[in-house]
């Protein structure tokens, strides 16, 4: 049977979603009071709010109850922990950067039959992610893609105390009389984290050369490499002017992630043109078709052919398709005839309500009606 290799942030995706039972241990209120602190003070002001000036003392921040934060991470590897332990103020944005990656993964395939759909239990997808899918590959490649842009974007912000604003070069093709400055997004530090951590689960597996085990190993590991470059790669410069009266006489820049929109586009073609492939003898990756192409750092691989996505499957994972709105009118994976798998739909009617005409008043709101229609909606049978 193939082992199951969930996601290395799994464990502190779970820890930066609130639970009843992790609330009920500390008390509801002290609990949200801490996560409210932290999220609104930022970690300098509630280090000094709590009297902490010492640094040796930033760990107490990160208890829960009356044990540390990386022991209740149930799932870390050792190495994890270590990283955990060294630096607990990183783990909140870790936990961040991952859910912002499955956020993206949901808005990508919200019209196609797997929509990156979470399960409650002791993982975020499931048993999707026993199988090597084409799935599986942007799963991991967009929560890897998450964490380096949670952590880059933290430094620049000061949240973090072993990094600050990024150190870029400055770009040979930048005009002479533009200033290279500000506090730009820390890339670097937030791609050499993220490797570090991410990685680290898949990096002390041993399984025997030439197992399934290992070519799930490798795929992985080229997966969250391909998706922590393309936050990298999209990485621009972004510049203020300064001036009298709007002049403009003088520029700014720095280097500023991508919004995180594009990294999920970007990673979603990649997706579409993913690169299957098998374990040769001497244990490597490579493809199966070799008129193709060899996969870049950037690509996306698999090793498995999906699931059938059509129809619910608990040994796969799969949750089907029954249920799910479709559009009657649309020929792509979002129309009935593809979405329902060929079983037909339903039909119903619902009534919305959406703001129309609205109207700027001076100064300085809009205004705005409620409007409500009948529309005709369709369910996949």
């Amino acid at each position: 049977m193939k082992s199951y290799l969930p996601l290395a942030v799994d464990p502190v995706i779970r820890l930066c979603t609130p639970s009843r039972d992790r609330e009920a241990s500390i008390g509801s209120g002290s609990y949200k009071e801490l996560i409210k602190m932290i999220r609104n003070k930022g970690k300098g002001e509630l280090i000094r709010s709590l009297g902490m000036n010492n640094p040796v003392q930033m760990s107490e921040v990160y208890i829960i109850g009356a044990q540390p934060l990386c022991s209740q991470l149930a799932g870390l590897s050792q190495g994890q922990k270590k990283l955990c332990h060294l630096y607990q103020d990183h783990m909140q944005y870790i936990g961040e950067g991952a859910k912002t990656g499955i956020k993206e993964c949901q808005y990508q395939f919200r019209h196609r039959r797997w929509n990156c759909s979470t399960v409650d239990n002791t993982s975020v997808f499931g048993r999707v992610m026993q199988i090597g899918s084409r799935e599986t590959a942007f799963t991991y490649a967009v929560s890897a893609a998450g964490v380096v842009n949670a952590m880059s974007r933290a430094c620049r912000e000061g949240e973090l105390s072993t990094c600050g604003c990024s150190r870029a070069a400055r770009p040979k093709d930048l005009p002479r009389d533009w200033l290279w400055g500000g506090c730009g997004d820390n890339i670097d530090y937030g791609y050499r984290f993220a490797k570090e951590f991410v990685d680290a689960r898949e990096r002390e597996r041993i399984h025997a050369k030439g197992s399934y085990e290992s070519a799930r190993i490798l795929m992985n590991l080229h997966n969250n490499e391909a998706g922590r470059r393309t936050v990298y790669s999209l990485a621009d410069v972004a510049c203020k002017c300064h001036g009298v009266s709007g002049s403009c006489s003088l520029k700014t820049c720095w280097l500023q992630l991508a919004d995180f929109r594009k990294v999920g586009d970007a990673l979603k073609e990649k997706y579409d043109s993913a690169a299957a492939m098998r374990l040769n003898s001497r244990g490597k990756l490579v493809q199966v078709n070799s008129r193709f192409n060899s996969p870049t750092t950037q690509d996306l691989v698999y090793i498995d052919p999906s699931p059938d996505y059509c129809v619910r499957n608990e040994s796969t994972g799969s949750l089907g398709t029954q249920g799910r709105l479709c559009n009657k009118t649309s020929e792509g994976m979002d129309g009935c005839e593809l979405m329902c798998c060929g079983r037909g739909y339903d039909q119903f009617k619902t009534v919305q309500t959406e703001r129309c005409h609205c109207k700027f008043h001076w100064c300085c709101y809009v205004k705005c009606k409620k409007c409500t229609q009948v529309v005709d909606q369709f369910v996949c049978k």
